[in-house]
């Protein structure tokens, strides 16, 4: 019995589809699993009856890698509506996809197979695993250069992995990498000046380009598969195996005893946004504390000109000195006085939530 193993993994590995395009199926119901519908994430193995549409898959094939020397114009993708890509390239009889990617305008070896697991154990930069390039650039090259190129250069929100560089000519270098950012090489000399003309991949691991013409392929051979395995039997295919990610090399840790020696007059204070700001209302509206000039006063919704009144009507701090115009009206049987005059209009009140009109 074979080891169990996720439904869209399952599937994908018959050749039917990719897993992407098996957890569209399983979540259209149009795949079951001994008579019932499955959920996502399912565990299932040779034991299982797995139907698609109400069909059998076919049994898994054998497994399948292929050293292939990509020649230039070739596009590394396995979506056959770009007429230039790797699969259609090939026409191999079963489906496979290539492990990792060449720029459509360099050459030389990649590999492809139909086994998804190997792909990351390869690929992540925390593996460990050398690649090799034969470059050649637009203008001479110098020691500072060399140098440069193997310290690390940072590009993508990074800085490049240390690495093996070699002069070989005037304009052309040998490098040998661990990691494989986005056009690495060429922004790598880009950022230095230079301008790539020509690239080719020659080494993979323990696999090289020897006796293969651009678009050419063969199978690896066991001995080649046994060595790869032997050198990714350590290897981790998991995102915490890959040290590309800018985060994992742009941010020092800081220092402990700094953090804790942090008073409380520097921890920032907490936000309440519920809490009403009353307690600087003065300070913040006062013209005096704005020296920008033109700058808006911000009243809190109240006219700034306008003194805020005690409970008892009279104002905040000293008189002015000046006598008021009109005499104050006496409150009489618990009501207000008509500040308005008998012929006013009438003023708006709430009472109990209730909005009356009052003359």
């Amino acid at each position: 019995m074979s080891q169990a193993t996720r439904l869209n993994k399952y599937i994908s590995e018959t050749g039917f589809c990719s897993r992407r395009e098996a957890d569209a199926l399983i979540a259209a119901a149009r795949v079951t699993v001994n008579g019932r519908l499955p959920q996502m994430g399912d565990k299932v193995s040779d034991a299982d009856d797995i139907l698609v549409d109400g069909k059998a898959l076919k049994a898994k094939p054998k497994r399948v890698y292929i050293a292939y020397h990509k020649p230039v114009g070739v596009t590394c993708t396995t979506e056959r509506k770009i007429k230039s890509n790797i699969v259609s390239a090939i026409n191999y009889p079963e489906r496979i996809f290539p492990i990792g990617r060449l720029d459509r305008p360099s050459e030389g070896l990649i590999f492809l197979t139909n086994e998804g697991d190997i792909v990351n154990k390869i690929l992540r930069s925390g593996n460990n695993h050398e690649k090799e390039y034969e470059v050649v650039v637009d203008k001479p090259l110098n020691k500072r250069f060399v140098e440069r190129m193997a310290q690390g250069i940072p590009i993508l929100g990074t800085v490049t992995k240390k690495c093996k560089v070699e002069q070989t000519g005037t304009q052309s270098f040998r490098i040998i990498l661990t990691q494989g950012l986005n056009r690495q090489i060429r922004r790598m000399c880009e950022y230095l000046g230079y301008e790539v003309t020509k690239l080719k991949r020659t080494r993979i691991m323990n696999v090289t380009l020897s006796g293969l013409k651009p678009g050419q392929w063969r199978h690896l051979s066991e001995t080649e598969m046994a060595t790869i395995n032997a050198l990714i039997a350590n290897s981790g295919k998991t995102e915490e195996h890959s040290q590309d990610a800018p985060s994992t090399r742009q941010q020092p840790k800081q220092d402990v005893s700094q953090q804790s020696a942090r008073t409380p007059a520097q921890e920032p204070r907490a936000k309440n946004p519920g809490r009403k700001q009353e307690d600087n209302q003065g300070s913040r509206t006062n013209p005096a504390h704005n020296t920008k000039p033109g700058a808006k006063q911000r009243s809190q919704g109240k006219p700034y000109a306008k003194p805020a009144t005690k409970s008892d009507g009279k104002p905040f701090g000293r008189p002015s000195g000046k006598p008021s115009d009109k005499p104050k009206a006496k409150q009489t049987n618990g009501t207000k006085p008509n500040k308005t005059g008998a012929g006013s209009a009438p003023t708006k009140s709430r009472v109990s939530g209730t909005l009356s009109l009052k003359k």
